[in-house]
């Protein structure tokens, strides 16, 4: 049979290691697919979590201790999965609690996932996360601006700044093509595992690449779009507000090179 797992500290998460996660806003974690026992970008994961416990908690838990844990997930499983880790404090929320108190961890497994085939139609909205570089959890807008998205038509959002500069989407990063050159927009947002991955690999590549501020006004001088987070690389976006935007399967593709480029390593 199948085994999935929900590892608290590297045991079999009880029910009373739960009950106090269940209503808990104060948290971060990374999400990421495991192939063949394996994972893309580890190096990425663990900078994530080290550097949002430092920002959240005022300390970390060391990266021998994270990848043990997560290697003890990885193992009990089949081959291929999703896994999520969670990292909180158990001070809980509403405290002010002192870096001498120790972040916990959350492993989740589940069945492995690749993304919607696309192309994607995005509505756009007005919206600002809060400590945007920290992948934190709680963020009731993320779903409610993707249900009011569908029921719109869309398929899901993008979201703006207070400056109309297009960020990132409800749990996606951004990715434009001019016709040469891979452009990343520049904004207050979250940087990705997988954009992380998939920029380091185009510039192996020798991919032209660039960071640009991206708003509405800019959308029809560009040559295609996509959306990536860690299920995939690269799903074709084929408009984003009133602005259809052509898609270009050489653009997916190179994204989708580029991110089986970087290798798959042990935890």
């Amino acid at each position: 049979m199948t085994s999935y797992v929900a590892l608290h500290n590297g045991r079999p998460a009880s029910a009373e290691d739960l009950v106090p996660l269940a209503f808990a806003g104060y948290a971060h974690f990374t999400a990421f697919q495991v192939r063949g026992g394996q994972v893309r970008g580890l190096d990425l994961h663990l900078d994530r979590l080290r550097s949002a416990s430092v920002e959240l908690f005022g300390r970390a838990l060391p990266d021998d201790r994270v990848r043990a844990h997560l290697r003890t997930a990885i193992e009990t499983g089949p081959a291929d999965l999703s896994v999520v880790a969670t990292v909180y404090s158990p001070a809980g929320e509403f405290t002010v609690a002192g870096d001498d108190v120790e972040p916990e961890v959350l492993v989740r497994t589940a069945p492995p996932a690749s993304g919607p085939e696309g192309p994607l139609a995005l509505s756009t909205v007005a919206h600002e996360r809060v400590v945007p570089a920290v992948k934190h959890v709680g963020e009731l807008a993320k779903t409610y601006y993707l249900r009011q998205a569908v029921e719109q038509g869309f398929d899901d959002v993008a979201f703006t700044d207070r400056r109309g500069r297009l960020s990132e989407a409800s749990i996606w990063n951004l990715a434009f093509w001019d016709g040469s050159a891979v452009v990343w927009p520049v904004a207050d947002m979250l940087g990705g595992t997988t954009m992380g991955i998939v920029r380091r690999q185009l510039e192996h590549l020798g991919v032209p690449q660039r960071d640009q501020e991206v708003t509405a006004e800019d959308l029809p001088s560009l040559a295609g779009a996509v959306v990536m987070n860690s299920w995939t690389p690269g799903v074709a976006v084929h408009r984003i507000g009133a602005t259809p935007l052509p898609e270009t399967t050489l653009f997916k593709e190179l994204l989708h090179r580029a991110y089986r480029a970087e290798p798959l390593v042990s935890v």
